[in-house]
Parts: C-alpha cells; sequence; structure tokens
C-alpha cells in the first residue's frame, strides 16, 4: 500500500511538471506567432527613433573626432577634441555652472512641489485651482517663460527692482541678469518657476494613493496634521519624489532655451552651460567637431544619470 500510494504521488508530480512544461512551451509558440505582428506594429516607431535619435547621436560622436572649422574639410584628430575640452578654462567653468544649475534647480524644485504636495493633500478640493496655475507653468514654452522674466529682472523698470524701490529697499535694486554674482541664482528662481509643477502633481498623485484607511485610523489615534505629515505622508510619497527627481535632473541638465533668451550665457560666460558651450561653439564659432565633443560628455552625463534609475526601475517591476 506504502508502495502504491508513492507510485501515485510520483506519478502526479510527473503529470503536474510536464503540465507546467506543456504550458510554458505553449506560451514561448504564442509568443513567436505574435512576434512578426508585433514587429509590424512597431516598425514606425523604430524607424523614427533611430531616424530621430540613434542617427544623430552616432553622427555627433563620429563628428567628436574630427576638426571642422567653417565649410573647411574635415581633419581627423581622434581624441584631440577631448583633450582640448579639458584644458579648456571655459569649459571646465561650463561644468561646474552647469552642476551648479543642475543640483541647485533640482533640489528647490522638488522639495518645493513635494512641500506643496504635501499641504494641498489636507484640503484636495479646495487647493484644485492653486495646484492648476503652479502646473500650467510647466506646460509653458521656456523662451516665452525667458522673456516673461526679462520684464521682471530687468534693471529700468523691470517688476522685481521696482518692486524693492516701493517698499523702500533701493540698496538692494540692481541688474539682475547683468551682475555676474546674480545672474546665475537669477537664472535658477526663473526655471525653478517652471519646474516646480511637475513634481507637484507627481508628489500628489502618490499621496492621493495612499490607503484612506490608513490615513483615518491615523486620525482615529489622535494624530494631528504634523505627525501625519512626517510619519505616513512623507515616507509613502517617495515613489513620487523619486521620479521627480530624475525628470527634472535630465531636464535641467539640457536646459538652453532660458539661458538663451535670458542671459546668453552671460555675463562673461558665468551662466554658460554645458548645453549652451556647445551650441557656442558649434554655431557661433564653427568649431563643429570641438561642440560635438562636448556634446558627447553631455551625453555621457545623462546616460550617467539614467541608467541606473531604468536599471532600479527595470529590476522592482519584474
Amino acid at each position: 500500500m506504502p508502495t502504491s500510494a508513492y507510485a501515485v504521488s510520483g506519478g502526479a508530480t510527473e503529470d503536474l511538471g510536464r503540465g507546467d512544461k506543456g504550458g510554458f512551451v505553449a506560451a514561448a509558440r504564442k509568443r513567436l506567432r505574435d512576434t512578426p505582428a508585433a514587429l509590424i506594429l512597431l516598425a514606425p516607431v523604430l524607424v523614427l527613433f533611430a531616424v530621430s535619435v540613434v542617427f544623430p547621436v552616432i553622427e555627433t560622436i563620429r563628428l567628436s573626432f574630427f576638426d571642422i572649422r567653417g565649410l573647411g574639410l574635415p581633419k581627423y584628430v581622434g581624441f584631440g577634441n577631448y583633450f582640448k575640452l579639458f584644458a579648456d578654462p571655459n569649459f571646465i567653468r561650463s561644468l561646474w555652472t552647469t552642476l551648479a544649475w543642475t543640483l541647485t534647480s533640482t533640489g528647490v524644485s522638488v522639495v518645493a512641489g513635494w512641500v506643496l504636495a504635501m499641504l494641498c493633500s489636507l484640503a484636495p478640493g479646495a487647493t484644485l485651482p492653486f495646484r492648476v496655475m503652479i502646473f500650467a507653468a510647466y506646460g509653458v514654452s521656456e523662451a516665452v517663460v525667458g522673456f516673461m522674466w526679462l520684464g521682471i529682472y530687468r534693471p529700468d523698470f523691470g517688476l522685481l527692482n521696482t518692486v524693492l524701490s516701493g517698499v523702500g529697499l533701493d540698496a538692494l535694486t540692481q541688474p539682475w541678469l547683468g551682475n555676474p554674482a546674480t545672474a546665475i541664482w537669477a537664472l535658477i528662481a526663473a526655471y525653478v518657476w517652471t519646474q516646480v509643477g511637475l513634481p507637484l502633481m507627481l508628489c500628489f498623485a502618490s499621496i492621493q494613493s495612499i490607503p484612506r484607511n490608513l490615513i483615518e485610523a491615523a486620525y482615529m489615534d489622535g494624530a494631528h496634521h504634523r505627525a501625519l505629515l512626517r510619519y505616513i505622508v512623507m515616507p509613502l510619497s517617495l515613489p513620487g519624489v523619486r521620479v521627480a527627481i530624475f525628470i527634472n535632473l535630465l531636464s535641467s541638465l539640457k536646459a538652453f532655451d532660458l539661458i538663451f533668451v535670458l542671459t546668453g550665457g552671460g555675463p562673461i560666460r558665468t551662466t554658460e552651460t554645458v548645453g549652451f558651450f556647445m551650441f557656442r561653439e558649434s554655431m557661433q564659432n564653427f568649431k563643429l567637431g570641438y561642440g560635438a565633443a562636448s556634446t558627447v560628455i553631455l551625453l555621457l552625463a545623462i546616460v550617467v544619470v539614467s541608467v541606473p534609475v531604468l536599471i532600479n526601475r527595470t529590476a522592482t517591476a519584474r
């Protein structure tokens, strides 16, 4: 009797294993049958991606190994452009400017959006118009924002200096965009104004996904608004914060329009980021290979930032 029971059990296990194997094979065959249709559907997107993204990136990398001046013939210089870049004080300054610009604008915009999202979560219905107004700035073109902030920062009749004079603070009035000590911070303030809307909406969405029974239980246990925000809302809204940091960090690295409109990289190149350095060298000084090399450096910075995040998101999604 025990032998018979063992045989039955072993046979059942074997049949179960065959069933799992058969299901896996069937699923694999179904995927193979669906592959041609999937490729046909993806083909237009893949072709567009190859033409608009892959080819320009490959061509930029290729050009970075040549010395191209204006309409002259390209001269292969290998890594010469890269050696010149890291010996160029203007490029080194643009690296530091990009680092300060990226970290400051990302940090301030995400923290401000996170705080506003937590405050708005206390009264979601009443703060809807407020959230819409802040997020609307995110959808405005950076060039338009630049011209708007030009009217604020003008030294003669700009809004900022007019307000300071009106409240008796004439000693603080100055050419905000013309002073090397204040130009980069004036740019960051204008840029943060455009970027705070996305962290606000992402963090608010994360907060809204928190189970309501958890918040109600905290209220029933006597938790006040401050404790609720600190011990429940803040930790559980971190996924939205991480996504906001990633998106705003990439946006800050490739920012160009606002800088072009407000300062043009000045005064004395103090607001020149790597992206604007590339524009100046390629489009104004006609050093196409040199400008392409700086673009590759910026591309590497974006890859360093984005790849670890994408790997982490892919691993957690499995």
